[in-house]
């Protein structure tokens, strides 16, 4: 009897592990096939590009004959990871920047469609409602990404908290670039999604558009706003082989589109920083 047992677990075993496969090779191919067609998966972290992506986008493509799937990520490396993968068609959770070094450093092949209307990087506080308010020896919460630090870096440095070395690349500052301390600040860095958090142990966080604006901060009462510059500015992107082909450009046809443009400024996007060739 226990033989018996045993082998009608292993076949049941066998068969659920089967099934798994079965059903495992049937989800993949189904995602492949949709980043061929009209059938597409567009990638986003939670927050105002998410928003944009299901209001503005979503109705945009639609109009061009596309069934549009927004799938949700929690960090900024799945997404680009799943675009290169086929596993998404699309995504809009990231700047130029941060794209352009997150491909090279892992050698994705994924390129930026175009910029879009971009929410800058905020500085938050629940101790302080002036940026000349914080202490010396304060901890402030930046983000512990490359791309993302650096920006955090500048908006204090333009704020004479901290001072960068003479000649420094803005966009690959790091803290071994940091000149000055007078004030003894506390650099905490934190994963981006967990930065709004953080504002409950630190003095203040400098926290990056879209997570600022998931968990509902007030811009009106940040400490300090990043002055946005192009390469800050937040993509669509997509796989560089799609770039040149129909999905490529119909997405660039949406964003460069009169309607695309009237369906933002009457939005609660309306008052995120333009691109440069918005104007």
């Amino acid at each position: 009897m226990k033989i018996l047992k045993r082998l009608a677990i292993l076949t049941l075993t066998g068969v659920i592990g089967l099934s798994l496969i079965a059903c495992g090779s049937k989800t993949s191919k189904k995602v492949n096939d949709a980043a061929d067609g009209k059938n597409i998966i567009v990638g986003v972290c939670p927050g105002p590009y998410g928003d944009m992506v299901k209001e503005i986008f979503t109705p945009l493509l639609e109009k061009k004959g596309y069934t549009v799937e927004v799938k949700e990520f929690s960090d900024y490396i799945q997404p680009d990871q799943a675009l290169n993968n086929g596993e998404i068609s699309a995504n809009l959770m990231q700047h130029t920047e941060y794209l352009n070094k997150f491909s090279k450093d892992n050698n994705l092949e994924i390129s930026a469609v175009k910029t879009v209307p971009t929410l800058a990087m905020g500085m938050f506080s629940n101790k302080y409602t002036s940026i000349d308010q914080i202490p010396d020896g304060a901890k402030i919460g930046v983000p512990n990404d490359a791309s993302n630090l650096a920006r955090a870096l500048n908006v204090l440095s333009v704020h004479n908290i901290i001072k960068l070395k003479d000649n420094v690349d803005a966009t690959k500052a790091s803290k071994l670039d940091i000149a000055e301390n007078t004030k003894n600040i506390q650099l905490v860095e934190v994963e981006g999604a967990q930065l709004a958090r953080s504002i409950e142990s630190t003095d203040a966080s400098l926290i990056p558009g879209n997570y600022a604006y998931a968990s509902g901060l007030d811009y009106s009462k940040a400490l300090a706003i990043e002055p946005l510059t192009e390469n800050y500015k937040n993509v669509v992107a997509v796989k560089t082989s799609d770039l040149d082909k129909t999905l490529g450009t119909d997405f660039k046809e949406i964003i460069e589109s009169e309607e695309f443009k009237a369906a933002i400024e009457s939005s609660k996007f309306k008052d995120f920083s333009k691109p440069e060739w918005w104007k």
